[in-house]
């Protein structure tokens, strides 16, 4: 059994990750060690973001740690929101507001492509790092739809499918999903390769 520590408090996150990596790796949250300082998400790039994520708890646990940093990127928008996906349109925003917001800002706009995009980052040491980014095109749609998921998933609708991300059971969404994408490169590198440190 390998564990690793997950740098993020989302549980949506950790519960999607534990899926797709199965039951042979168990994933701590940062709630779950008692970590709980603020590590600001001031890069430029998804992977930039979940380096830093990864370097801020390790340099305290000495521990293997990986991160996800992910977003919307819509094409209308110039690729925003992007890196500021959870942020957007202000903090203290539910997730319904934001994808509004979102909305809003491009409703008069005839681009609708976009994508979803993760970067995965796994961390054992400073020397010895994995980085996997992977996306999911798709269009966004000012007609909601789906309560599964979380996030923007209700307005990003993938045409092949003729559902939204919402739409989709889990099981379909880690199929065809950014994090679904990256996490099955990255299981193959961690049931690939020694862990420890």
């Amino acid at each position: 059994m390998k564990e690793i520590i997950l740098a993020t408090f989302n549980k949506n996150k950790k519960r999607e990750l534990s899926n797709l990596f199965g039951d042979n790796i168990i994933l701590k949250t940062l709630n779950e060690i008692n970590f709980n300082e603020e590590i600001i998400e001031d890069r430029t790039s998804f992977i930039e973001n979940a380096l830093k994520k990864c370097e801020s708890v390790y340099n305290k646990i000495k521990k293997p740690v990986m991160a996800d940093d992910s977003g919307l990127c819509v094409e209308a928008l110039d690729g925003g929101p992007g890196i500021y996906s959870a942020r957007y349109g202000g903090e203290g925003l539910n997730d319904k507001e934001r994808y509004q917001y979102l909305l809003s800002m491009i409703k008069d706009m005839k681009n609708l492509n976009a994508s979803f995009v993760c970067a995965l980052v796994l961390y054992l040491n400073k020397n010895k790092i994995y980085i996997i980014q992977e996306e999911v095109k798709g269009q966004i749609t000012f007609e909601p739809k789906g309560n599964n998921g979380f996030g923007y998933d209700p307005i990003f609708y993938i045409p092949e499918l003729k559902k939204t991300m919402a739409e989709l059971t889990e099981n379909e969404k880690d199929q065809i999903s950014h994090r679904g994408k990256a996490a099955k490169i990255m299981k193959g590198i961690m049931d690939k390769f020694d862990l420890s440190m």
